[in-house]
């Protein structure tokens, strides 16, 4: 069984409060995993832009969908069985997303070669994002130590993030079951997209 904790970099001097480096995680130079501990983004914080190459190696930036909903995804490991369930969830119910106004990102720490053989052998439907410095992961906090039978690794938290029109993120779910992923997005949609939701 899998347990984790967040990454902590040692002597890592701290960002003014509230400067962009702050919000995203950043504070002060990386280093070896150690005592530096990100914050996960929270709601109501603008989410870090970024970009990242696609399966097919195109830039894909965040801030390109600005205006439409965007549910911004980290998962482990491409073609691992966890992360397949997680995957074709979102690729069979691609017809909710849509009518939900909302763009699927999934992100993971593998390159692009890796992606694109789990994109192409899932026939999936949506952009999977190549983070293979796992510096996206790391802004948002969710790049953390796990551990299983004893051993200790770093990589992704299986965390989702709902991003409204606006850039700020609605909704953060974390540690999500695969089989349970699109219902509980696609609620969280549903919350956001109501007035003042």
């Amino acid at each position: 069984m899998a347990s984790s904790r967040r990454c902590r970099h040692p002597g890592a001097g701290a960002a003014p409060a509230g400067s962009v480096r702050a919000r995203a995680g950043l504070d002060g130079a990386r280093a070896p995993c150690g005592d530096y501990d990100p914050s996960v983004i929270e709601q109501g914080q603008e989410a870090p832009d970024f970009e990242l190459p696609d399966q097919d190696g195109r830039p894909v930036k965040l801030s390109d969908f600005r205006g439409e909903f965007v549910v911004v995804y980290f998962y482990p490991k491409a073609a691992t069985p966890g992360c397949t369930t997680q995957a074709c969830g979102v690729r069979d119910r691609r017809a909710d997303y849509e009518r939900a106004n909302a763009v699927v990102l999934g992100i993971s720490p593998d390159p692009v070669a890796k992606v694109k053989k789990f994109h192409d052998k899932e026939g999936l439907n949506f952009a999977l994002l190549a983070d293979e410095g796992h510096s996206v992961a790391e802004r948002y906090g969710v790049w953390v130590t796990k551990s299983m039978y004893g051993r200790e690794y770093l990589g992704n938290e299986r965390t989702t993030f709902i991003v409204d029109p606006d850039g700020k993120v609605a909704e953060v779910l974390r540690k999500v079951k695969p089989a349970e992923h699109d219902e509980l997005v696609l609620k969280a949609l549903g919350r956001a997209a109501r007035p003042g939701g």
